[in-house]
């Protein structure tokens, strides 16, 4: 049940704003998986923090897939820009996800709470709104192979290494690049499914055999949560889209920009 109300939660906000899953999904599972909640010991032990990434990046190939229909539909994705980025996007989620498989769980830890309140900060004061003046060309850069693979590089490695789908990354380049807001969002949702599998298959071969990790895991994902979480998350994805148009977003960013700080300060507390 806490895994279908999670997805669910994590669906709807990010239908409604933007902002995927994984800030949510990762922390909220780090608190689940504690003693006091999963029968007297923590599940994943040692590798708490690496299940709860693992299982997040896995939920958002499912979430990913539902996206990129609703923008394909709309023509908001460029496809071109997104094969350009996929070769770095799969290196540097390997290279993330094996950075994160040999990290101590407090540094973990801090990463990913140093990273929500970055990305609170940014949802708090528009630090990544877009100029007027964007362009509809896109300019010289995105159609340089070896930049472009560079850039999908560090996308990936930062994503696989937090359990995000990129977005936080992905739409402020695009938009550096003179890409109109819309096309930005649906390129950035085509390039989260490279970075979700990617990631994903990379947490699964790392953690494979791990002697801490529960007996529903398929490496650093837990079956049980990918399960619950994928399904209503992908179930309310949709009604948190028809939201959007009918309550206040920029007031509602700022007050979920405010609850990603405390899941970022609870992270940093529980070292």
């Amino acid at each position: 049940m806490a895994y279908a109300l999670l997805g669910a939660f994590a669906g709807v906000m990010a239908g409604l704003l933007g902002v995927g899953g994984g800030l949510i999904i990762v922390p909220v599972l780090v608190f689940l998986w504690q003693p006091e909640f999963s029968g007297g010991t923590q599940l994943g032990g040692s590798q708490i923090v690496q299940l709860a990434i693992g299982t997040s990046l896995a939920v958002i190939v499912f979430t990913s897939l539902s996206s990129i229909r609703a923008h394909h539909l709309r023509r908001s994705v460029l496809w071109p820009v997104v094969w350009r980025l996929t070769p770095g996007i799969l290196l540097g989620a390997w290279l993330g996800a094996a950075l994160a498989s040999v990290m101590p769980q407090n540094a973990l830890k801090i990463t990913f709470g140093l990273f929500e309140l970055l990305v609170a900060a940014q949802m708090s004061f528009s630090l990544s709104r877009p100029s007027q003046s964007f362009q509809q060309a896109l300019p010289g850069f995105l159609d340089k192979r070896m930049g472009m693979g560079l850039v999908g590089g560090v996308i990936g490695a930062v994503s696989a290494l937090v359990g995000i789908g990129g977005g936080t990354l992905t739409v402020p380049f695009l938009n550096a690049c003179k890409v109109r807001m819309q096309q930005a969002v649906g390129t950035s949702a085509a390039c989260g499914l490279p970075i979700a599998v990617g990631g994903a298959l990379s947490y699964i071969i790392l953690g494979w055999g791990h002697e801490a990790l529960p007996t529903a895991s398929v490496g650093y994902v837990y079956g049980p949560a990918l399960l619950g979480i994928a399904v209503t998350s992908v179930l309310f994805a949709p009604l948190g889209a028809r939201l959007a148009h009918r309550l206040p977003t920029a007031t509602l960013k700022k007050i979920f920009a405010g609850f990603l700080a405390l899941l970022g300060l609870w992270m940093l507390a529980s070292l």
